[in-house]
């Protein structure tokens, strides 16, 4: 069994393009053994926000504190943002397009679950940041 607090794992800063004013600390992943989910804990400066990207797993997030919005798909194409705020759980299914942005004075601080591994094409395949 693994117990720990964020503070005790050093933040890493998200080099990926697009990505400005993020860290992420890995929770839980593979390094401890976990066969299906890693934990990781965001951490989005205020102005900062993560790529505008997509992939082909699902993510499910909880929003701890801070406030900004998801950016995801509208309709006809277009690009809707979607409020975020403490409390709220977001689930992002797989290819969606998506972008979190801190929209507030604080640091935006949230959950992500993504699956250990993706189907690409094996399904052996690393999750970043997993």
């Amino acid at each position: 069994m693994l117990v720990r607090k964020p503070q005790q794992v050093e933040p890493q800063p998200m080099t990926m393009d697009g990505a400005a004013g993020v860290s992420m600390r890995l929770m839980v992943g593979r390094e401890h053994a976990a066969p299906n989910l890693a934990m990781r804990l965001f951490e989005v400066a205020p102005g900062g926000h993560t790529p505008l990207h997509q992939h082909n797993y699902e993510h499910e997030v909880l929003i701890l504190e801070g406030q900004g919005h998801v950016s995801g798909p509208g309709s006809n194409g277009s690009t809707v943002n979607r409020p975020v705020a403490p409390g709220d759980a977001v689930f992002i299914a797989p290819n969606e397009l998506h972008q979190f942005n801190n929209t507030s004075n604080q640091t935006l601080k949230f959950v992500c679950l993504v699956p250990t591994t993706h189907d690409c094409p094996s399904g052996s395949v690393a999750t970043p940041g997993s």
